[in-house]
């Protein structure tokens, strides 16, 4: 089984532990994307995960390079040109202190790529599977292009394809996402979003949940997956259901319309050490179990578990196995020490 992503790397800058922005004078260097993450999870399932972006040749981009190699992704595909790596600055958040994120990503070799970089023909070649999520269109006008080439290349090619919708306003408006998502998502089998993604982009909203005083309405959220599907035909919708209690303290679980089904997952009561990533692992455990045939209950257990493990880890990437996520899906939520 194959996987190919597509998307942005960036170099993720973050003050040690709980420090504000130059707090002191250091600050820890990782790199990270919504894309490259899943591919991670991937390679770390045992599944041949391939990731396409275009990065400088200098050393920076080197670096992000191997620390996608580290893993065993495929980075061949990866495109050589352009001046900067795109950099986001990380500040942790603490009890009641939210989290900051500052994006310096403009003009970045990813963004400023043409459409004849890529050849999707080759490579989609012996692929499976095909994921990009919302971040990638909204990087410019041109990247809308560069996403559709590739979803009709892999429509081509008998791949499925998934797409988390992960709104950034940062990036675009409402109006252009919904405009742009509106047609990339006539393309897509797996659509996967939260609670807020479905209403900024397309204005579906669960109703009579309050995400922030703790109260989720399961009924809400199956008619946002049903709107989504009836909407564009996606053969399966997941929707992460987070209820944030402070910036170190979250409930988690998620939900799989199958177009008959509403699985909800167990929910976990999450301490988190870094939240950074925490979708993309839930993609990547999904996809994992989809592509590994698992039901819908099983596959939506197995994404949550795996994104719940994610919160526990330093950095973008999920670096936990399967056996670590089918203990945890299967009930082994102890937390003791394995000797």
């Amino acid at each position: 089984m194959k996987v190919v992503t597509f998307g942005e790397l960036m170099l993720r800058l973050a003050p040690n532990g709980y420090y504000r922005f130059f707090q002191n004078d250091q600050m820890q260097s990782t790199f990270g994307g919504g894309e490259a993450n899943v591919a991670v999870s991937l390679a770390n399932y045992g599944i041949d995960s391939t990731y396409v972006t275009k990065l400088p040749k200098h050393a920076i981009g080197q670096a992000a390079v191997d620390s996608l190699r580290y893993f065993g992704v495929d980075t061949s595909k990866i495109v050589r040109g352009g001046d900067r790596v795109g950099i986001y600055f990380l500040e942790k958040g603490a009890s009641q202190r939210g989290s900051v994120c500052i994006y310096d990503r403009a003009h970045s070799a990813i963004a400023e790529a043409a459409r004849t970089d890529f050849d999707w023909d080759a490579i989609f070649d012996g692929a499976d599977w095909f994921h990009f999520t919302g971040i990638t269109p909204a990087l410019c006008p041109n990247m809308v292009d560069i996403c559709i080439d590739a979803c009709k290349a892999a429509k081509a090619k008998g791949v499925k394809i998934s797409c988390d919708l992960n709104y950034r306003g940062k990036l675009w408006t409402r109006a252009e996402a919904r405009e742009a998502m509106t047609k990339l998502c006539e393309y897509v089998d797996v659509c996967i979003s939260n609670e807020e993604d479905a209403k900024d982009v397309f204005g579906i909203e669960a109703e009579g949940s309050d995400i922030y005083g703790g109260k989720l309405n399961h009924e809400g959220y199956k008619s946002v997956a049903k709107q989504l599907a009836d909407k564009f035909g996606f053969e399966k919708v997941a929707i992460t259901l987070r209820t944030s209690i402070s910036a170190n303290d979250n409930d988690w679980a998620g939900m799989l319309y199958d177009g008959e089904n509403y699985c909800f997952s167990k929910s976990y009561h999450l301490h988190i050490v870094d939240r950074v990533g925490g979708g993309d692992s839930f993609g990547g455990g999904l996809i994992y179990a989809l592509l590994n045939g698992k039901t819908s209950q099983q596959a939506i257990e197995f994404a949550v578990a795996a994104s719940a493990l994610k919160h526990s880890v330093e950095g973008d990437y999920n670096r936990v196995s399967v056996s670590e996520v089918e203990k945890l899906a299967g009930g082994d939520a102890s937390g003791r020490v394995q000797r």
